[in-house]
């Protein structure tokens, strides 16, 4: 009975299992479930499908970048031609500043007629010989000719060019690049053609301004036998651009008919009328400027003008002068005939104060002419000038000075 049982279990074991495969290989109807899993494929495809479509566009943005960097590169490779092109035409100058082969050209000086130039061209001349190896000469004469020789080419080097005074003539010279500028000597300064010692005006205190040359208790101190009823005025040196300047300012204030202008043949002249009316205590008027040796050594005063201006200054010039700017000026073909000696010019720094201890000096050494100052200031001052030289020109020019030489090309006073 047992068995039988056995066999009828295991009978209905086999009948279930055969039910569930037949169950399983039949056909089935889609349900839910595999629907919704193939909506959720199908959505999961098309977002793999829109990735690589924004990736291929990453990718275009990435394929532009290289062409941008391409660019750049390009760009960059241009640059630096112009660089090389840059440094090409800096070595072309270098050359063409270099001092030339073969014996050195004479470089002429523009020998103005008034202390302060003539001593700085004694001393130029002397470190362009003696530290630089180059002949040196002078032209000597007035400002407005010296001006125009410096401009054909005469003379090479002018160390003072008074600025307001030739401002027409240099600035037109300067747009024709018949001069240039290498650089400042002395400094500012002030000039006036209405000077009077202090000891006059101690005597009238109220004797202060230009205006007060029209009043007739003044105006007779300084008349003489060669003016009549006018005053006398010494005025600026013939053919100085101050000359012109001095009668328009006298003609601008009023005072044609109160001043009667006399112009001194040089420097020299001027001073010595001033010297003598000083020593005298006599009344004397007339034109001075800072670095003159009168202003530097003696007590004088300045009558008040007007202010200047450049509307006053461009018409009829009644107002006072600016104060000057005093340049250096050489020729235009100095700089690659004597590149070296135009750098010293650059660096050349012989300003009011240096030489006001040199006029010091020259009251004390009445008898010292323009060259024993120049080398006693070469002597005395080696710190200052050796600092506008290169080393190898400050050994030749303190070997020079410690010889007793002195320059061939100084002209005899």
């Amino acid at each position: 009975m047992f068995t039988k049982y056995r066999y009828l279990a295991l009978a209905m074991v086999l009948a279930l299992v055969t039910a569930i495969a037949v169950v399983a290989c039949s056909p089935a109807e889609p349900q839910t479930v595999e629907v919704t899993r193939v909506v959720t494929e199908q959505v999961e495809v098309e977002k793999v499908v829109e990735k690589p479509v924004e990736v291929v566009k990453e990718v275009e943005k990435v394929v532009e970048k290289p062409v941008e960097v391409v660019k750049e590169v390009e760009v960059e490779k241009e640059v630096v031609k112009e660089v090389e092109v840059v440094k090409e035409v800096e070595v072309i100058k270098e050359v063409e500043v270099m001092a030339p082969e073969g014996p050195k050209e004479t470089i002429i000086f523009g020998d103005l007629n008034w202390s302060s130039a003539l001593l700085q061209n004694r001393i130029a001349q002397y470190i362009v010989e003696k530290g630089y190896g180059y002949p040196t000469d002078v032209k000597f004469g007035a400002t407005l000719p010296l001006f125009q020789g410096l401009k054909n080419g005469d003379t090479d080097v002018t160390m003072e060019i008074w600025l307001p005074n030739q401002n027409e003539a240099w600035n037109e010279a300067r747009e024709e690049g018949a001069v240039l500028s290498v650089g400042q000597s002395l400094g500012k300064d002030w000039q006036s053609a209405f000077v009077i010692p202090a000891y006059l005006q101690e005597q009238y205190p109220d004797l202060d301004s230009v205006e007060d040359l029209k009043d007739p208790q003044y105006k007779e101190l300084f008349q003489t036998a060669e003016t009549g009823d006018k005053a006398r005025l010494v005025s600026c040196i013939i053919g100085w651009a101050c000359e012109t300047v001095n009668a328009a300012q006298v003609a601008g204030y009023g005072l044609s008919d109160h001043v009667e202008i006399i112009n001194p043949g040089d420097g020299a002249a001027l001073n010595a009328d001033l010297y003598g009316a000083y020593e005298r205590e006599e009344p004397w008027l007339g034109y001075q400027w800072g670095t003159n040796d009168p202003a530097l050594i003696l007590d004088l005063v300045r009558l008040e003008e007007p202010a200047y201006s450049d509307a006053c200054w461009n018409s009829d010039k009644a107002c006072g002068y600016q104060d000057a700017t005093i340049l250096i000026a050489v020729n235009p073909n100095l700089p690659g005939e004597a590149p070296d000696v135009v750098e010293m010019l650059r660096n050349w720094d012989f300003n009011i104060n240096i030489y006001k201890e040199v006029a010091r000096w020259q009251g004390q050494n009445p008898d010292a002419d323009v060259k024993a100052t120049a080398l006693w200031w070469l002597n005395n001052n080696a710190d200052v000038w050796g600092g506008w030289v290169t080393d190898e020109a400050a050994e030749g020019i303190q070997a020079a000075l410690t010889a007793g030489e002195e320059a061939d090309g100084w002209p005899t006073e």
